[in-house]
């Protein structure tokens, strides 16, 4: 048997008839029972997503959201706070004026292209910049202005007469932090007696080193270290805390444990702020562990319309005819930009190079591909020079391309159980139909399982997806105006 991980290339397990699978520091067991099922069934291979793709899948898309937002979202999400004290007067502001900053930051925030508060600015610039320091919870996705709101506290919050650590801000992995960091120095241009110093892989420094940065940001594991080990840092004298992208941080073995530890050995009076783009109950808990006393930022969830969205399903035997189905619909009708979702990096990989032979500009965006790179595809089909952008599912989030008016589920989106991923769903087919223009969205289907998929997802969203017949051209042309 080969237990093999559906985002690599290699085998994960190849020792002989032992029963744990091994990825990074997690293990997977097998029990007997479930070893005797598949050596009954004969089955050579056994495909599964392991931890580490999990949490790098996560990771990687937090940083890579982060790269493409350059300005602010259009969000239409409605902001929700929940304050500690309900009858603390609730402020918000709609100018950064309004905040009473310090010249130069003032400056460095319009340096930034900020001309006013985004939402989540609006709300929650004047708790951290509170006299006294209030405590914080924020769901905030990228784009939102959210980075640039923790840096703007924590530079306001710093002595720069005094050349020790005042305030600490942890980030899940190396590159986020260093993209964090990035926005905290382009804040920070014009406050230059204010330095920031990089708790991060790679940065050595011994017990005689005498950190005189008032601003520290790094990865928890080095964190902890130069707290508790080196003791560069004097967790005592920490003013300010920051927690970003909790929910990636508590996916990643030993960081959620490892940020309770920092926390834990700082001072009643510091002020805890914590970020996170969603809050399922696990971060929910880790949340409440951290911040003391919070108030409260949540987005409120938008509504699932579908409105604008035509939806259809076309049922084929195998890929090469939805393949042959997507050249039909492709031929018969006028389309801006698409996108195409498939499950598998191999399918996005196939059908890419299908599509290339058929002459279409294609950008194929997939897992193996650094931040890097992702970041310059979507950054070249949002300028138009691709038509089509062929992607598997983690790399879909936070692209928001005006041009696109069809979207094609070339696999259905599902759930590790098989059943219809209606969040997902919603997610892919969101692509198109954006501000308030008329949208397309076209499913292929070729086998029970994904009729079944296709059946649940009309059941949850209420609304029934219609057949198309992909070889009656007249038809394709209607659906399309």
């Amino acid at each position: 048997l080969t237990l093999q991980c559906r985002h690599t290339c290699l085998p994960i397990f190849d020792e002989g008839k032992r029963r744990y699978l091994r990825t990074n520091n997690m293990f997977l067991s097998l029990t007997s029972s479930v070893m005797l099922h598949l050596e009954r069934q004969k089955v050579k291979s056994l495909p599964f997503t392991c931890h580490s793709c999990l949490v790098e899948d996560k990771a990687a898309q937090s940083l890579l959201n982060k790269m493409i937002h350059t300005s602010l979202v259009n969000t239409t999400n409605q902001v929700e706070v929940l304050q500690r004290d309900p009858n603390s007067p609730l402020y918000s502001v709609k100018t950064f004026e309004e905040l009473r900053l310090k010249d130069e930051l003032l400056r460095g925030v319009y340096d930034m292209g900020f001309n006013r508060p985004s939402k989540i600015q609006e709300n929650a610039l004047p708790m951290m910049l509170a006299e006294p320091p209030q405590n914080l919870i924020a769901q905030s996705q990228s784009g939102t202005g959210k980075t640039a709101a923790f840096a703007l506290a924590m530079l306001s919050h710093v002595d720069p007469a005094n050349k020790w650590t005042q305030c600490l801000c942890i980030a899940p992995t190396y590159e986020l932090a260093l993209q964090t960091g990035k926005v905290i120095e382009q804040m920070g241009k014009f406050y230059p007696e204010v330095k920031l110093a990089y708790a991060i892989r790679g940065n050595k420094l011994d017990r005689e080193t005498k950190l005189q940065e008032q601003i520290v940001i790094g990865t928890p594991g080095t964190v902890l270290d130069w707290c508790s080990k080196l003791k560069i840092i004097d967790p005592k004298k920490i003013s300010v805390f920051v927690l970003d992208e909790a929910d990636v941080m508590i996916a990643t073995q030993g960081h959620q444990d490892q940020s309770i530890r920092i926390q834990r050995m700082l001072p009643n009076e510091c002020q805890m702020l914590l970020f996170s783009a969603t809050f399922e109950d696990s971060v929910w808990k880790f949340a409440e562990r951290v911040v003391p006393d919070p108030n409260i930022i949540k987005l409120k969830r938008e509504e699932e319309t579908l409105d604008t969205i035509k939806q259809y399903y076309v049922l084929c035997n195998d890929k090469d005819e939805k393949f042959t189905a997507l050249c039909n619909i492709y031929g018969a009708i006028t389309i801006a930009q698409a996108m195409i979702f498939c499950h598998t990096r191999r399918t996005a990989g196939w059908l890419s190079a299908e599509l290339t032979k058929e002459g279409h500009v294609v950008a194929l965006l997939s897992g193996e591909m650094t931040v890097e790179q992702r970041a310059a595809i979507i950054e070249r089909f949002r300028e138009g020079k691709e038509k089509v952008l062929v992607t598997t599912n983690v790399c879909s989030r936070g692209i928001d391309v005006e041009q696109v008016s069809v979207v094609i589920n070339f696999d259905l989106p599902m759930d590790k159980d098989g059943n219809a991923d209606n969040e997902t769903y919603l997610h892919r087919i969101g692509r198109t139909g954006r501000f308030g223009k008329r949208g397309l969205a076209v499913n292929m289907i070729d086998s029970k399982q994904s009729m079944n998929i296709l059946n649940q997802i009309e059941e949850h969203f209420n609304k029934k997806i219609n057949k198309l017949d992909s070889d009656d051209l007249d038809e394709i042309e209607k659906i399309s105006n």
